[in-house]
């Protein structure tokens, strides 16, 4: 399936840099950085991007491009046309980068991390594995993840989550973390070192139809669910992420002030779940919103 590509304009502290975020991944491992036309030989699309004559640097990433620009324009009057620019590019099915076979292997590392689940690690890598998290319940779910569907033929792998940087990997009880870690590090350092595909361009676009939907759901939620959301995306999320897994609203009752939520990942099935929902987001609701919510109840992912 060709890859729709769409770009997200994202402004960084750097006033003189913005970066152009694509929801499909650029490269496969390396990053570039462009001073001149001369130097992008190899890239097209930088190439294109310097007949610009404001531009002053070009850097492209695994998931974006951003552009160091001259004084002589604000981003505010050029921004948009360079978006479209790089988004027809990008469609277009021209390269982004002519990568060598010399530079095309980059050295992976995988270090695996434990989560307040005993039967969930962590596995980080140092390179960006996805752009938004995904959960993968059996092999069926995995059709769309190339990667996943092999970590399904290990007999002792129940349940996978990706997200960003790394992967949460569900266990059955037949095996031991110290027997499995070597083995499954060794198999995705080996996999993403190849190049090899993490999710098909179907698996973004079903992901950017949900990410679309649920922006509409937002806009449909009463007053307190909308706050409730928010808190969760500015001061949960970050914290569950750094265990392994994911937090998202479900529901909330305004006549039991209860609130449900669905949890993902290592935090799915976790024996330390109920006290990290009474002790953490239970109170930091109770306290954010006053008398609104009164409990908080955990639906597994």
């Amino acid at each position: 399936m060709k890859k729709n590509f769409e770009i997200k304009i994202e402004h960084t502290s750097n006033p003189n840099i913005v970066k152009f975020e694509a929801n499909h991944f650029l490269t496969q491992h390396t990053s570039y950085e462009f001073e001149n036309i001369d130097q992008a030989k190899n890239s097209p699309l930088a190439q294109q991007l310097f007949y610009l004559p404001f531009v002053k640097r070009v850097f492209i990433a695994q998931n974006f491009v951003a552009i160091d620009k001259y004084d002589i324009v604000e981003w505010n009057d050029v921004e948009e046309e360079v978006s479209e620019q790089i988004e027809k590019y990008l469609n277009s099915d021209q390269p982004v980068v002519t990568e060598t076979e010399n530079n095309q292997k980059i050295p992976v590392t995988i270090y695996a991390e434990s989560t307040p689940n005993p039967a969930v690690l962590k596995f980080v890598a140092n390179k960006k594995l996805v752009t938004a998290g995904h959960e993968f319940k059996n092999i069926d779910d995995a059709k769309e993840s190339p990667l996943v569907q092999e970590l399904f033929h290990l007999p002792f792998v129940k349940e996978v989550y990706i997200d960003e940087n790394y992967i949460s990997i569900s266990k059955y009880d037949m095996a031991d973390w110290n027997d499995i870690t070597i083995e499954i590090r060794e198999f995705l350092r080996n996999y993403l070192e190849q190049g090899k595909e993490v999710l098909s361009a179907n698996a973004v676009v079903s992901k950017k139809e949900i990410e679309k939907q649920a922006d509409l759901d937002f806009e449909n939620l009463d007053d307190v669910s909308k706050d409730i959301v928010n808190i969760i995306e500015e001061y949960i999320k970050p914290a569950v992420a750094s265990d392994g897994g994911n937090i998202l609203f479900d529901s909330y009752d305004p006549k039991s002030k209860g609130v449900k939520v669905i949890l993902q990942g290592a935090c799915s099935g976790c024996p330390s779940s109920t006290f990290t929902l009474k002790n953490g987001i239970e109170n930091m609701l109770k306290e954010m919103l006053k008398d609104k919510v009164e409990y908080v109840e955990a639906l597994n992912g």
